[in-house]
């Protein structure tokens, strides 16, 4: 949590601690948006006829330039999150990874969906004219950056990497909870953004501690769409801003999950303790401050069930909590987890190691009757942290039932042996209408960057569940199709002329 104070600058808060640390950095003004937005909108017309290979040299090299800020950047976002150094050096391979994919994708040219269909004069009953379709990037785009992933979610992060290989400048709101590594990655970037010889204003960067700056900026009517990691608060409050323009934008908002683990009868009965001791990982991982942290169990009550349970509360009981990201996150870790410790239906399993300092609190395991559950929406609501609640289902109806009865989630997960086959056979339709990861045989937590990962799903695991904020899918949001009719080949694009060599579809099929 950033600490403010009345001379217009705000300081990072230690996380582990809560003591301040320097420097002081200075709040944007609603003239520093306006500022941004136009620098971006004056470079996009620019940015976006570069040629691939030069867009994708660009995002190579803000990779380079944030490996080369070296440990500094690891130790910042250290001391601005409380995540420990292996876990912020993983993230930030993945940011650089996730862009040298985007850039990938940016030369291979799949992302233009190039499609031509010639010509037919001689067609009856109507001749077909020339049609040519391709996509174009959507405008300037602003990013809110997250507060549990200060690399890979936040500045540099999936929405920044994507809406820049689209073609589309980036004006990033850094989080007030790490300025200081916002603000040494929004230096990479910029200095990236030199050495390529980019157009000024390709990226943009503001930051502050206060809702009205990021208001301010989906506001802008400079700004095409919206990325944004965080809250269900957050996500649907820049919503509505977004629509309440007099021309309303996409808000790509990735918010809230629960993410269930759906335990079945055959696994549980041969592995339930084991099942329980591994999910215990995933659930404390990071404090539990994951959007895909596994905040809800399911399974039929019998010996297996009480292996699982059994296991899982002796691994907590064990656990000694890590600090949590911010002063804000803790605070509502602590009372989402104390409505569920005193509604009548729930009974506490376990909890971990009691933290000290201000930044630790206890990860905690509950359990309810799925008649408890169906009862009350709100013990599906999601506690941000390390809490999950196991539902009791009578049977295999009941079960259904529960996941019936959800809300969108990001993921899904299975535990099943060979033998579970035919029972789960119909609970995959409820799961794709759920979710949009179905796993087998894993834990949610771990989001690999890949051309086939789907990270978003149906409300309110997302705004718009058509889409995903992480793998190459993630381009599609910051663009859209225009087609050209009957256009002299000389005015076309390059890439809809005759010979063109990107991949596309002539009369609707591969060429």
């Amino acid at each position: 949590m950033a600490d403010r104070d009345p001379q217009g600058t705000f300081q990072a808060v230690e996380a582990a601690t809560g003591e301040a640390i320097d420097p002081s950095f200075s709040q944007s003004t609603a003239q520093d948006v306006d500022a941004a937005c136009a620098k971006a909108a004056g470079a996009f017309d620019s940015y976006r006829a570069i040629e691939p290979d030069k867009r994708a040299a660009f995002l190579e090299a803000i990779g380079d330039e944030i490996m080369a800020l070296g440990d500094e950047l690891l130790e910042r976002a250290g001391r601005e999150t409380g995540l420990p150094a292996a876990r912020l050096t993983g993230e930030r391979g993945r940011t650089v990874g996730q862009l040298k994919l985007f850039a990938k994708t940016v030369r291979d040219g799949h992302w233009q969906s190039v499609r031509i269909d010639p010509a037919m004069p001689e067609r009856e009953p109507m001749p077909r004219s020339d049609l040519r379709m391709r996509m174009v990037p959507l405008g300037p785009v602003a990013v809110f950056g997250a507060s549990n992933f200060p690399l890979a979610f936040s500045t540099a992060g999936g929405d920044t990497a994507s809406a820049l290989a689209a073609g589309c400048p980036v004006v990033v709101k850094g989080h007030p909870a790490h300025p200081g590594t916002d603000e040494m990655v929004a230096g990479a970037i910029a200095e990236a953004a030199r050495k390529t010889g980019m157009p000024d204003g390709v990226f943009g960067h503001v930051r502050g501690t206060g809702n009205e700056l990021g208001a301010a900026l989906v506001k802008d009517p400079r700004i095409a769409a919206v990325g944004f990691t965080g809250s269900r608060a957050g996500g649907l409050a820049l919503v509505a801003v977004a629509q309440q323009r007099e021309v309303p934008i996409p808000v790509y908002a990735e918010m809230s999950s629960i993410n269930p683990v759906v335990l079945m009868p055959h696994a549980l009965k041969q592995r339930g303790a084991e099942l329980g001791a591994a999910f215990v990982q995933s659930l404390t991982m990071g404090a539990g401050q994951f959007c895909t942290n596994p905040g809800l169990v399911l399974a039929i009550e019998g010996e297996g069930l009480d292996a699982f349970e059994s296991a899982a509360s002796e691994a907590l009981a064990g656990h000694d909590p890590q600090p949590m990201l911010t002063g804000g996150i803790r605070k509502a870790f602590s009372q989402g987890t104390a409505k569920l410790a005193g509604h009548d239906g729930v009974t506490e399993l376990a909890a971990g190691v009691a933290g000290d300092g201000i930044a630790r609190e206890a990860a905690r395991l509950f359990s309810a009757s799925a008649e408890a559950f169906l009862g009350d929406p709100a013990l599906g609501a999601e506690v941000f942290g390390a809490s999950s609640l196991v539902v009791h289902c009578k049977d295999a109806g009941e079960l259904r039932k529960v996941l019936e009865s959800l809300e969108g989630q990001l993921t899904a997960t299975l535990q099943m042996d060979d033998a579970d086959t035919d029972a789960v056979r119909p609970l995959i339709p409820v799961l794709e209408r759920k979710a949009g990861r179905i796993l087998a045989n894993g834990w949610p937590t771990g989001v690999e960057v890949a051309t086939a990962m789907v990270h978003g799903g149906p409300y309110p695991a997302t705004s718009d569940s058509r889409t995903t904020s992480v793998g190459t899918l993630a381009i599609d949001r910051f663009l859209r199709p225009v087609c050209y009719q009957n256009l002299p080949l000389t005015l076309l694009p390059e890439t809809l002329r005759d010979g063109t060599k990107l991949p596309k579809m002539v009369d609707g099929e591969p060429a």
